[in-house]
């Protein structure tokens, strides 16, 4: 019979179920008077430290893909991958607001960024983009499910004081036919550079603000401090489940 562990606190309110040789116990007792298993489809027990002990009916049960442990070399590579984004990104703009100023530099994210993203997606047999917590562009900043438990890990983790530099997240998922997906997130949190278009919009120049609107006439992503997170690199990627 397959067990699955979770890491599951009780909140202040939750009522206990039992311990499990209570839980045995009633299930004799019912299976004995009545010939029925009143608990199909799991039984558990609580232990001390919190961790919720789950055994599932079926003898074949599939292991949450949360689970499975990915090839530290997936990890390693992915990481450059969107370290090279973030390198190639950050040079581009950089550059243009030095040269032109920050309204030519709206123009950098706009066209420079998908196409750098897209480059590293054919270069390395990947999905590779930038999601954000509030969108500018919504042809490459839209986040998935996956992408936003991502975004609210690093949140959590940020509130917490964790560095910047340290928010990574990873998942491999099951996607059939014996192929698995690495999923994997880099944090993106807000420089003193970055407020310059994405700061309080009332602290935006009014030609930059005229030109954002212009090019993102539905851009949610204003209002962002130093420290904040603003988004992350994103990357999905096939691999090898031996």
């Amino acid at each position: 019979m397959a067990v699955e562990l979770q890491n599951s606190r009780l909140g202040d309110n939750a009522k206990p179920i039992g311990s499990g040789v209570d839980l045995e116990k009633r299930e004799r007792a019912v299976m004995k008077k009545t010939g029925r298993n009143t608990l199909p489809h799991w039984a558990g027990k609580i232990l001390g430290t919190g961790w919720v002990v789950v055994s599932l009916v079926a003898p074949l049960a599939m292991a949450d893909s949360s689970s499975i442990e990915p090839p530290a070399d997936a990890i390693d590579s992915t990481r450059v991958i969107a370290n090279e984004l973030l390198t190639a990104l950050g040079q581009k703009l950089k550059g243009s607001m030095a040269s032109d100023g920050p309204v030519a530099a709206v123009s950098v994210c706009k066209e420079d960024a998908p196409g750098i993203a897209k480059r590293l997606s054919a270069q390395h047999g990947a999905q590779v983009s930038r999601v954000g917590t509030r969108v500018r562009n919504e042809k490459m900043g839209v986040p998935n499910a996956w992408q936003k438990e991502a975004l609210a890990d690093f949140d959590a983790r940020l509130a917490k004081g964790e560095k910047p530099a340290d928010l990574e997240y990873w998942k491999v998922v099951d996607i059939g036919n014996g192929s698995q997906e690495l999923h994997y997130a880099k944090a993106i949190v807000t420089q003193q550079l970055c407020v310059t278009c994405h700061g309080k919009a009332e602290d935006i120049p009014a030609p930059l603000l005229q030109k954002i609107r212009a090019e993102y006439p539905k851009d949610q992503a204003t209002g962002y401090s130093v420290g904040q997170l603003r988004g992350a690199v994103v990357v999905t990627r096939p691999i090898d489940p031996d």
